[in-house]
């Protein structure tokens, strides 16, 4: 595109001074085709090429089945005009059906809600995070209100309906309030099935509403512009937010992403008038959201469990374990998001930190210490001992004892009763030491360990008789000591 002043330049030069395109286009450093364009004449215009096209027969076939058919793919249309003689190739269909195909936009309204009357909800997939040997998906749940913007953000390893009801407890508490209605997509977490317009929700949907009084209220299929205020703010998100940054736990990602959310995103303008701010209006919304009830809602899942042989249930693909007196009992299990209780009835007999590792057994040491007590036999059988316990670096020797050819069980036994003698802190030293110098060997470590005790000097060492109690009451008589006085004597002949 060039200039108004140019153009009239080249016309003047072309129809005035008589010059050549050539002339003028090597004086003014344009392309030939440039000024021809510039002069717009019938003389140089090209017409239209007369070469036939062998899609032309059946132009008005594709024209009359798009308009019966707005959305039949071009794939489908090929079949249908090559089995009426069409010879040609796919892609130059593809165009002509691309510039035939009836265009039809929807006209929306815009969507005007009271303050306090809607929130819009959502999932949002922010890729893969590492956990142990497992890989999580890492969500984020996104809460908006619809009037003021003001909007809540948690990031989960999952989407279950466990982690949907436990990030509405937390947007509510933080807003201090509950929106009258919730906008939905057609999640499963929340519809598990409809028909039309009848839909069944999620039973625990379904007592949350009950006991902070909204109303859940689901899209319809393919309408994802019904809640396009809660997709602006996932967008958001995405874009001043998560891209590139860093973080080192999913808590420590949450705790960054409220900051953002109290310096950055309520204060950004309001879409209803930029003069004002998200959280200016949210302060005016907040009168009209409906109060918090009186107690909190329960968001733990609960599950039944049962053990039959092992102290150890299983639940999200990692083990945790149980006293041994409650293998073979129905049992209860409590989760959050980050505490798993093992329940029987009311009474709790486990309490652990929950992993979201695969395949981690999760142990309390007393557990492991009641079922040895029980079987002293298992004291070396498995891996998962009272030696791992007090000793975790002991795992890596006995490993590489296996490897040249030691005898685990001895090794364990060895280990074990060093254990018992110096403690675990002294064992756990003299463990990482074998390891440090390639001797992993139960030997190599009582000498380690006879060799610290020396150097440190003489010292009392405690004499545990848990494993004897038979001796604690034992009795040694006292002899007189004249006894000895004549054992020693010098006794001659007369």
């Amino acid at each position: 595109m060039i200039p108004v002043e140019q153009v009239a330049t080249i016309r003047r030069l072309f129809l005035a001074e008589h010059w050549k395109i050539g002339t003028i286009a090597t004086e003014l450093g344009l392309h030939p085709d440039t000024v021809r364009r510039a002069l717009d004449t019938d003389r140089f215009k090209r017409g239209p090429s007369k070469r036939a096209s062998l899609v032309e027969p059946y132009l008005e076939f594709i024209k009359q089945t798009l308009e019966a058919h707005p959305r039949l793919r071009a794939t489908r249309i090929y079949e249908m005009v090559r089995g009426r003689g069409y010879t040609g190739g796919i892609v130059q269909l593809r165009r002509v059906v691309a510039t035939l195909r009836p265009v039809h936009r929807e006209a929306f309204l815009r969507l005007i809600t009271l303050p306090g009357e809607q929130a819009q909800a959502d999932w949002a997939h922010f890729g893969e995070v590492q956990i142990g040997r497992a890989r999580r998906r890492l969500s984020c749940f996104v809460l908006t209100l619809s009037y003021s913007r003001a909007l809540w953000l948690e990031f989960f390893l999952d989407q279950t309906i466990e982690s949907l009801i436990l990030a509405h407890a937390h947007a509510f508490n933080d807003w201090t309030g509950v929106a009258r209605t919730v906008l939905y997509d057609n999640m499963k977490s929340v519809v598990l099935q409809r028909r039309g317009d009848l839909i069944q929700f999620h039973p625990r949907l379904l007592e949350l509403c009950g006991h902070y009084h909204f109303a859940a209220r689901p899209c319809r299929p393919a309408r994802g512009n019904e809640k396009g205020r809660v997709e602006r703010a996932i967008r958001y998100v995405r874009e001043s937010f998560f891209a590139a940054r860093g973080f080192t736990t999913v808590e420590d990602l949450n705790r960054q992403a409220k900051l953002w959310r109290d310096e950055m995103a309520h204060n950004r303008p309001w879409p209803g008038d930029p003069s004002r701010t998200v959280a200016s209006v949210f302060e005016e919304e907040k009168p009209m959201l409906l109060s918090l009830p009186a107690h909190p809602f329960d968001t733990d899942l609960i599950r039944g469990v049962r053990s039959d042989k092992t102290i150890y249930v299983r639940f999200d693909q990692n083990d945790y374990s149980i006293p041994p007196e409650a293998v073979g009992r129905s049992l209860t299990l409590a989760a959050s998001s980050d505490t798993v209780r093992i329940l029987d009835g009311a009474n709790e007999l486990a309490r652990h930190q929950r992993s979201y590792d695969r395949r981690a057994r999760i142990e309390d040491p007393n557990h492991i210490q009641a079922l040895l007590e029980q079987k002293h036999k298992a004291l070396g059988s498995a891996r998962g001992t009272r030696l791992e316990l007090a000793a975790p670096e002991s795992r890596h020797l006995l490993d590489a004892a296996f490897s040249r050819g030691e005898s685990i069980p001895r090794q364990i036994r060895l280990l074990t009763g060093l254990l018992d003698d110096y403690g675990p802190v002294e064992l756990r030293a003299a463990v990482s030491e074998a390891l440090t110098r390639h001797t992993p060997f139960a030997s190599s470590v009582a000498f380690i360990l006879t060799r610290r005790r020396r150097s440190a000097g003489p010292s009392r060492v405690p004499v545990d008789l848990s494993r004897h109690p038979e001796l604690a009451d034992l009795s040694v008589p006292t002899h007189q000591l004249e006894v000895y006085d004549e054992l020693s004597e010098d006794y001659t002949d007369d």
